[in-house]
């Protein structure tokens, strides 16, 4: 009987002292990330002397997704169109349509759909890069050699990012609009001149704002919590692998997360 109480005792200490150590991790994960945004910003000073590598890194983060981007804006403007159109046609307001997808993309699904993209395709990339280096003391012997890593490595990733993401949203808003524009033409009866002005009547600035400061910190996040998890990976491709899992699935929760905070920060009061 005692050792029965001695090895309960012993399995809650053992639960207890692992979900303590996650939390301890969890922490200075996120301790780190947002040292390493503020690191990078003050490094940005440099960014005219590391111009080659920020167009280099512009062009694997950007124009390599566009096709992926066209592909997913495209068809994701045109199924939301087709649910949304076949719903309201039923009470004959599929007029409506047009107003709803020139909202729903600039507000929402623009940026979102990219960041989405971007984190499959370049913060994995990105955590994979950074991973390898570290495993492999590459990191180290850039600090050996008194070259600053952020500056070196993460900054020109975030400003990249920073600028890639505003754009590439901008494009998949306007795929997402003309994706609807087919499927109100040839399934719900309206003329693209006619869609096309209810989208123009119903552009406001507001909204174009939110979608691109939105686009913004989603690129500041997908790049900060890559770069952080690329630069703390460990124990060889083992590590190299979780870091770039981690650094995905992080990249997605936060997108989410924080999208919904500027959402209701703009429209919904926080509620």
């Amino acid at each position: 009987m005692k050792e029965l109480v001695q090895k309960s005792q012993s399995g809650v200490y053992d639960l207890f002292s692992s979900v303590g150590d996650r939390m301890l991790s969890q922490i200075y994960f996120s301790g780190f990330t947002i040292l390493l945004i503020f690191r990078a910003i003050v490094e940005s000073r440099f960014a005219f002397r590391k111009w080659r590598e920020i167009v280099k890194q512009m062009y694997v983060s950007g124009v390599k997704s566009m096709l992926v981007c066209s592909i997913v804006a495209l068809f994701g403007g045109m199924i939301l169109s087709l649910h949304t159109g076949v719903e309201l046609k039923k009470w004959g307001q599929q007029d409506a349509v047009p107003i709803l997808m020139i909202n729903v993309m600039n507000k929402e699904m623009g940026s979102f759909l990219t960041a989405i993209i971007l984190t499959a395709f370049s913060g994995a990339a990105m955590a994979a890069e950074l991973g390898t280096m570290k495993v492999s003391e590459e990191i180290d012997a850039l600090e050996m050699m008194s070259i600053n890593p952020v500056r070196y490595l993460v900054m020109p990733r975030m400003i990249s990012m920073m600028l890639m993401v505003p754009a590439l949203s901008i494009y998949t808003v306007i795929l997402g609009v003309f994706g609807g524009a087919l499927v109100s033409y040839f399934q719900l009866g309206l003329t693209f001149q006619d869609y096309y002005h209810r989208v123009y009547e119903s552009i406001w600035v507001k909204d174009m704002f939110v979608g691109l400061l939105k686009s913004l910190v989603f690129a500041v996040i997908i790049s900060s919590i890559s770069c952080a998890n690329g630069l703390l990976a460990e124990n060889g491709a083992l590590g190299v692998g979780r870091a770039t899992r981690v650094s995905v699935v992080s990249s997605y929760l936060m997108v989410l997360i924080i999208g919904y905070f500027i959402t209701s920060l703009f429209y919904g009061g926080f509620m």
